[in-house]
């Protein structure tokens, strides 16, 4: 049988279990924040530090949501409601606590009370340290869709892993990206709670036993996963969700025996090994040891999930029947998608359900999100390294693969071909198990997380999938909390909203409609712009305290902060950057329109291209901020370890929002949606939800540019010749000479070599193909920005127009098309 859990101690108390019901009033406030300083923490006014009084607020906090935690979780066991199971290896939560208390709806009574205990309130809220448990856009919709699953009252929980460390802290040295480990564990995570009864052996490596039918698994060296429970609350506690993850402890603590003969290292080395699958987010897997680290981490986070998953639904359950009916798997990414064997391996080996049953039960339990439509992003394992490690699971994968290519040559016995497009192993070269085929094998519902990318998803890289079940595929818009992305980032625009058109947006998104009449008011405009001035002063002190760059507020401020990728084209906007600067030097008298340039992302370890391009968007911001015939005409920026509450306060103050992805590369964005919920206007390509954006918001309030999908296949097909462009284009050429000459690295003229080289030999992401209309569009920017009037109208009407991309419509639809589950609580 399956490993269980420790199983808790029933009570055997007669009468109910009585505690307080917290009050929210300032007075209950300051005596609950006294009394956890005192009682949790430990301390008393003359011994207790800041990062103390923090932790005393975050109890009294997390105390007032643990009633609707607790009543969530009962409702969602009594009423034996089907629940949804959100796998994901990242969940960009970002700080917590300021969600918290909007939540509550506690923000400002919290802060007379802190204020009354003379606690510093602002500081302890900037003292909090963002959660390492994500990098990108992938994680940041996870935690987005949890926020938009407890205000919705779906019951279900997130699952993931509990690194001990982020993917790495960023900081900029002499303009290089240096990573140094992300400590955000150091103090403690007081939001959590260990759940040491729910912990579960995870096997790897050993040997299969053959038993007739059955198939055993012995000999594996085993990890034990221990869970760490989180509460989510939803706007005004609607219901509290749960994100739990997974720590790695080892079956053994030490090797007595060779600590005892001194060798000290390899008495804790079996430990260490073990305890390394939780360690740190993404391994840098370019080495054999990262990429077997990668993969252990997955099946890790997975297998623990499942066992969690049916030892939940057999508690009240006495067969799996209805397991279908209850319980509801959704894949993030493929990440996760060692789940679909590893649910079988549970189902087949362990409680012995026949096989066809089992799979049927899959196939109605699993959907699947797909978030990239680049073939060399889809994730693969080599057969060797999985049978090693994962011996039983490459076995079942082999078997579905068996089966599957049987039906498929049953459905088109004359397309042999077909069978080696859609078979789960890629046998070009080295042999490899394609995870994205696995998932959608698995899967009743596909989703791709834009109309574009959907669309493309099902034209090319699951043709032959979507032609097998074209009524498995399907589209869901990403969205984002607007609790988080507006009224927490953004407080100034959010009060300016609340006196005119109410608070219950937060809610309901698309209340903000009611500000398009609003966008011709001069008055609102005007007050529009002092808020926008707010956020913008706000950032001003952050430049200037994190770079010591002063930056001018009356300036354009033009941002884009991203995972640092050449598919995201940081580099085309500083193509601009340099062509903008030779510009004012050649024309210092012309009308120039003061823009400062923002750059914010990290480049994974590894990428050695990304990393070159932060070098010199460091070494342009050198030159230019340093050139006094420039002045505040033109700032870069590069702000350094970009995190959600370094997002918080820049994407308030943008003006403008750099979204220009080649065409056909980015699924969908939610960077774009943050922006222009924030009044920023959008300067980007025909991609991703970029183009729902226009759609929503109108394409005159919008800046659109460049080559469009099927254009970019037209480019490629016909033999893109980069150089065709550098020659014939003078501000272009004289942008990419002064970089392959050194005008910006002198001490190290050839420094930008391998970037001017790849622009003009490959340039596979048509960054020169896109110059012309791209400074053209950047043009027409200027013009506009030139009309503080036009320009402000075009930003309400962007806030006015962001209602269809809340994640509350986004996990409405998924409820409703995808999982089948029902909330928990009326709306």
């Amino acid at each position: 049988m399956p490993n269980t859990p420790l199983t808790p101690t029933v009570g055997t108390a007669t009468a109910p279990l009585e505690y307080d019901l917290l009050e929210n009033s300032v007075a209950a406030l300051r005596k609950s924040i006294a009394n956890r300083l005192v009682y949790a923490v430990g301390k008393d006014l003359r011994s207790a530090t800041r990062r103390d009084w923090l932790f005393a607020l975050f109890h009294a906090v997390r105390d007032r949501m643990m009633h609707r935690w607790r009543e969530t979780l009962a409702v969602s066991q009594d009423s034996d409601a089907k629940r949804v199971y959100y796998l994901s290896l990242e969940f960009l939560t970002g700080r917590a606590l300021t969600n918290a208390l909007l939540s509550v709806g506690i923000y400002d009574d919290a802060r007379e009370a802190c204020t009354q205990l003379g606690a510093d309130f602002d500081a302890l809220i900037d003292l909090e340290t963002d959660a390492g448990l994500g990098n990108g856009g992938l994680g940041r919709l996870a935690a987005c869709f949890l926020d938009s699953m407890a205000t919705v009252g779906l019951p279900g929980m997130g699952y993931g892993i509990r690194y001990d460390f982020g993917m790495f802290a960023q900081k900029i040295v002499d303009g290089r990206q240096v990573e140094e480990p992300d400590y955000w564990l150091v103090n403690g995570n007081p939001w959590e709670f260990m759940r040491p009864e729910f912990s579960y052996e995870v096997q790897f490596g050993g040997r299969l036993v053959q038993e007739g039918d059955h198939v055993r698994w012995v000999d594996t060296d085993d990890v034990i996963a221990t869970a760490y429970d989180t509460g989510v609350p939803g706007h005004e506690l609607t219901s509290v969700s749960t994100l739990r993850l997974w720590t790695a402890r080892a079956t053994s603590g030490i090797n007595l025996d060779a600590f005892n003969k001194g060798d000290y290292m390899r008495a804790v080395e079996a430990k260490n090994e073990s305890e390394n699958v939780s360690r740190v987010l993404y391994p840098d897997d370019s080495t054999e040891h990262g990429k077997e680290l990668r993969l252990r981490q997955e099946y890790f986070f997975v297998s623990a999930s499942l066992q969690d998953i049916l030892r939940r639904y057999l508690k009240s359950h006495g067969s799996f029947e209805q397991l279908a009916d209850k319980v509801a798997i959704h894949l993030n990414d493929t990440h996760p998608a060692l789940a679909v064997p590893e649910l079988m391996r549970l189902l087949v080996d362990e409680y012995q359900v026949e096989w066809d049953a089992a799979w049927a039960l899959c196939q109605r339990i699993f959907s699947y999100t797909n978030h990239t439509l680049m073939s060399e992003a889809l994730e693969t394992w080599p057969v060797d390294l999985m049978g090693r490690l994962l011996p039983r699971h490459l076995r079942i994968i082999y078997d579905l693969n068996a089966r599957f290519l049987a039906e498929v040559h049953d459905r088109f016995p004359n397309e042999n071909d077909l069978l080696r497009r859609v078979s789960l192993i890629d046998e070009h070269g080295q042999r490899r198990v394609r995870m994205a085929y696995l998932s959608v094998l698995a899967s009743h519902k596909i989703n791709g997380v834009s109309a574009l990318h959907s669309d493309l998803m099902v034209k090319t890289i699951f043709a032959d999938f979507a032609r097998l079940w074209p009524e498995r595929f399907n589209n869901k818009t990403n969205g984002i909390t607007p609790r988080r992305w507006l009224s927490q980032a953004n407080r100034p625009l959010s009060a300016l909203i609340d006196a005119r058109i109410g608070t219950t947006w937060r809610r309901n998104l698309d209340e903000l409609e009611q500000l398009r009449p609003l966008a011709d008011d001069a008055e609102f405009q005007s007050a529009f712009r002092l808020a926008k001035t707010q956020n913008k002063k706000r950032l001003a002190e952050r430049i200037a305290q994190e770079t010591g760059i002063v930056v001018s507020t009356d300036s354009l401020f033009d941002v884009q902060i991203k995972r640092m990728h050449e598919y995201k084209r940081q580099l085309l906007n500083l193509l601009h950057v340099v062509t903008r600067y030779q510009q004012i030097l050649a024309h210092p008298n012309h009308n120039w329109v003061p823009r400062t340039v923002i750059f914010g992302g990290k480049a994974a370890s590894a990428y050695y291209m990304a990393k070159l391009v932060i070098k010199l968007i460091n070494d342009v911001a050198r030159v230019v901020n340093n050139d006094k015939r420039i002045g505040d005409k033109l700032k870069v920026v590069f702000l350094p370890n970009y995190r959600v509450s370094l997002a918080e306060v820049i994407i308030p103050a943008a003006d403008l929002s750099e979204q220009i992805s080649t065409a056909g590369t980015e699924a969908s964005g939610t960077g774009n949606m943050k922006f222009a919920l924030n009044g920023a206007l959008t300067i980007g390509t025909w991609d991703g939800a970029n183009i729902e954006i226009a759609e929503n918001v109108g394409l005159d309030n919008i800046f659109i540019f460049g080559h469009r999908t099927e254009q970019v296949a037209a480019l490629r097909a016909s033999g893109y010749n980069p150089r065709r462009y550098y020659d014939h284009n003078y501000d272009l050429k004289t942008t990419i000479d002064r970089i392959a000459e050194g005008a910006f690295s002198p001490e190290q003229p050839n420094r930008f070599h391998d970037i001017t080289r790849t622009l003009l030999e490959s340039d596979y992401y048509l960054l020169l193909a896109d110059y012309a209309d791209y400074i053209a569009t950047q043009q027409k920017v200027d013009e506009l920005y030139r009309r503080p009037g036009d320009w402000a109208r075009q930003a309400i009407l962007n806030v006015a127009g962001m209602g269809m991309f809340s994640s509350d419509r986004t996990i409405r639809e998924y409820a409703d098309d995808i999982w089948n589950v029902k909330p928990l609580f009326s709306q």
